[in-house]
Parts: structure tokens; C-alpha cells; sequence
């Protein structure tokens, strides 16, 4: 017992309580009803079935003798069901031996003394006796006779079992969900609780699978921090090898001092961009970006980053190719917006084929509610398999790993692109290349 909790015992004294307040007023009501029926005589049977009845076994009595009379019951109880007269001789004994209740026998003697019609109780005098002829309703004995404390104890202990049943069945799966709260709390985030539900299709077993899907995404962004340390720490580490290697090269080279502070110049470089890029992240991931409350016009917005890239594409021998008309305005956070379409076009120029052209291209959605941004590439592609993958921090492709870069410009794209209410993937493109699709909602009109 001691391992049942407050809410176990709440449960089962209030179930109980009112079930059992609801098994002494059923109880009580029945009693008084019996009690009511006793008084107004209505335990006899009436009607001219009972009077014939009555005046029969009379007759049969007088004629013939108590032989006759048992036989003449025999018979009526044989062909009528419920037919059971009772006589009582002046001593209150019944003829047969039968058990007869004080108040029905009152009764009887009540209405055979008033001699109205139809007669259901006769009193004949028989060989200078006195008997008393009735038929009680149904044939049965009245039912307040049964002990009033047999109904209301099986009532107790019927609702006494129910009671129980209920607050276990209610407060079993709150320790289960305790138990799994302490189990998270611990640190062990691969606690479910869900099989321990069962098949319970309730508001506890509802608040159960909220607890699992709690945990499988706390699981998850653990191990996406964990894994993000550890990619964090692996990036880091060559730009800081190779300024280690540089400076040790200045000490031992002084006549090369120009071509390794060039070095170190250029990873100082790199390990700025990096460490902007994972406080960009981190930001994003963390909710602190600052929130999409400016009208912008997405087609002018990514008409900008189109001529800003293919400025650097023709560079390489490599074309972007715009295509928008019209104003779609959004709600967006400009600076954050502009840098995630310029990662995701940008990826594209580094990717395509050389002599290619990444094109650009923005339309409304059917229902003219969401604005659609494709930008398609003809490079190598994506394995089906990372088509997903690519949108994690520092994730690289088998297709791509020899690009320069941190692996950090889509997973940016991704957080902000949702930051605004929008989605973000990629499928390849039939005949090779790689096609991103971001939606993102049209601005409300005022």
C-alpha cells in the first residue's frame, strides 16, 4: 500500500464515497417503498384472479379436508404459476407449514375483516375454526423481508472493488509517468513510456505519447549539440594547425616572413568566417534572432542576389539565370532572409558545372497564399539518401567534399528560412543537378 500515491488514494475514496452514498440511497428507497407497500396492503395480489383463487381453496377446504385443500394447491401451483395460497387457522400457524410474514398476515386479516370486492382475503369458519384464506402477489414472500444489510453490504463491497479498480487503472500510469519524468531528468532521454500505456486510447495515455515525442526531440537536439561539438572542434582544428605550422615556419625562415604572414593571414581569415557562421547558427537554433517584422519584396530581395552572384559566376566561366515579375511581399527579417537565399544560390554557383547556368526562379503557389523559390543547378547532385543531410551542420556529400567551405551555408539557410515560417529542401534534377525549393508564406495584407 505504500506504493500507491495521493492521486491513487484521492481517486479511489472519492469513487468510493459515491458509490457507496449511491448504494445506501438505492438501499434506503427500496426499503421505504416496502415499507409503503406493507402499509397499503398491496403485497396481497388483487384482482378476480385472486379472489377466485382464495374462494376455490375455501371451498375445496370446507368440502374436503386439509387432504383435499393440499391437493387442490398442488395442482394450482402445477398449472398456474405463482398460485400460492396461504391458510392460516386461528393460532397464526399455515396449514402447509409454510413460513408466513406478521405484516402480510395483518394485512390479510385487515381486508377479509372489510369484506369488500373482489374478495383477495377470506376468513371461513371451518369446524368451529377460524381460517384465514389470502394469495400474496407473485406467490413470494414480500421483499423487505430479506435482511435490509444484505443489499447494502453487497452494494459496499461492490463499489468498494470498483472503487479500487478505478483509482488503479487512473493512477498507475501517473507513476509510470513519474517515473519516466525522473528518468529524463537523469539524464536518460531514450525513457518511453508509451508500451507501458498499453492500448489505452485516453488523456493519460495521450499525455504519454506527448512525454515520448518530448523526449525523442530532447534526445535528438542533444545529440545534435554533441554532434555539433564535436564538428565544431574538427573544423577548428586544421586552420589552428596549420597557423601553428606557419608560425613555426616564420621562426625557422625569417627570409620567408612575407609568404607565412600571407598564410596566417588567410587562416585568421577562415577561422573569423567560421566562428561568424557558428554564432549565426547558434543564434538561430537558440530563438534570438530578431523577429520577421518588415515588409520586403521577395522578387526584388532575390533579383539582388541573382546579379550579386552572377557578378562572381562569369568569373568561372558560369552563368545565374533570374526569373520574377510582379511584387510578392513577406514579412521578413531582411538581413537574415537576404543571407539565407544567398547561401542556398551561392552553394548553386559553386556547384554547377562549369559553362552552366544556375537559374533563379520565383512564382506563387496555387492558392496564391506562399511564394515558391527554386534555384537549380547542374552539378554533380546528391546521393537520395543525403538529400536531407545536407541541411546539417557541417554535413559534406561524397559529390561535394572537395569544395572549399564549412558545410555551414545550408544548414543557416534551413534555420532561417523556418525562422520565417517557411520550408526548405532539395530533390535532384532529371538529367543531373541539384534543385532547392523554399516556400515561404505571402505577407498578410493590412
Amino acid at each position: 500500500m505504500k506504493g500507491m500515491g495521493r492521486l491513487f488514494w484521492k481517486f479511489f475514496l472519492a469513487f468510493w464515497l459515491a458509490l457507496l452514498v449511491a448504494s445506501l440511497g438505492v438501499g434506503t428507497a427500496v426499503w421505504l417503498h416496502q415499507q409503503a407497500l406493507a402499509t397499503s396492503g398491496q403485497e396481497l395480489a388483487g384482482g378476480g384472479r385472486a379472489a377466485f383463487l382464495v374462494s376455490a381453496a375455501a371451498n375445496v377446504f370446507r368440502h374436503g379436508g386439509r387432504p383435499a385443500l393440499r391437493d387442490f394447491l398442488d395442482e394450482s401451483r402445477a398449472l398456474q404459476a405463482g398460485a400460492h395460497v396461504y391458510v392460516v387457522d386461528e393460532a397464526g400457524q399455515e396449514l402447509l407449514g409454510r413460513t408466513v410474514p406478521l405484516d402480510l398476515l395483518a394485512q390479510a386479516r385487515t381486508l377479509a375483516q372489510a369484506d369488500r370486492e373482489p374478495r383477495i382475503a377470506r376468513l371461513e369458519r371451518v369446524a368451529d375454526h377460524d381460517y384465514l384464506f389470502f394469495l400474496p402477489a407473485d406467490g413470494h414472500e414480500p421483499l423487505h423481508h430479506m435482511p435490509l444489510a444484505l443489499p447494502i453490504g453487497i452494494g459496499i463491497l461492490a463499489s468498494l472493488a470498483f472503487s479500487a479498480w478505478l483509482a488503479w487503472y487512473l493512477s498507475t500510469p501517473m507513476r509510470h509517468l513519474r517515473g519516466a519524468f525522473d528518468a529524463a531528468a537523469a539524464g536518460s532521454l531514450d525513457t518511453r513510456i508509451g508500451p507501458q500505456m498499453g492500448r489505452r486510447r485516453d488523456e493519460i495515455a495521450d499525455l504519454g505519447r506527448d512525454f515520448d515525442r518530448m523526449a525523442g526531440q530532447l534526445q535528438a537536439l542533444v545529440s545534435s549539440q554533441r554532434r555539433l561539438l564535436h564538428d565544431v572542434s574538427h573544423e577548428l582544428r586544421s586552420p589552428l594547425a596549420r597557423l601553428e605550422a606557419a608560425i613555426g615556419l616564420a621562426r625557422q625562415r625569417p627570409g620567408q616572413l612575407d609568404d607565412t604572414l600571407d598564410r596566417i593571414e588567410r587562416e585568421a581569415v577562415r577561422l573569423d568566417q567560421l566562428v561568424g557562421e557558428l554564432l549565426t547558427l547558434s543564434r538561430m537554433q537558440a530563438g534570438m534572432a530578431r523577429a520577421a517584422d518588415e515588409a520586403v519584396d521577395l522578387v526584388e530581395l532575390l533579383r539582388a542576389v541573382a546579379d550579386d552572384a552572377r557578378f562572381e559566376a562569369q568569373a568561372s566561366g558560369r552563368e545565374v539565370r533570374f526569373v520574377g515579375e510582379g511584387e510578392a511581399l513577406v514579412n521578413a527579417n531582411v538581413e537574415l532572409l537576404h543571407r539565407a537565399l544567398e547561401n542556398v544560390v551561392r552553394n548553386a554557383v559553386k556547384f554547377t558545372g562549369e559553362g552552366s547556368a544556375v537559374e533563379v526562379e520565383i512564382t506563387r503557389q496555387p492558392d496564391h497564399s506562399r511564394l515558391l523559390v527554386t534555384v537549380s543547378d547542374r552539378g554533380p547532385g546528391v546521393p537520395e539518401g543525403e538529400l536531407q543531410a545536407i541541411f546539417e551542420p557541417f554535413f559534406r556529400s561524397e559529390t561535394r567534399a572537395k569544395t572549399a567551405g564549412f558545410g555551414l551555408g545550408l544548414a543557416i539557410a534551413r534555420r532561417a528560412i523556418e525562422t520565417h515560417g517557411g520550408t526548405i529542401r532539395a530533390r535532384n534534377r532529371p538529367g543531373g543537378g541539384l534543385q532547392v525549393e523554399i516556400v515561404l508564406p505571402v505577407a498578410a495584407s493590412g
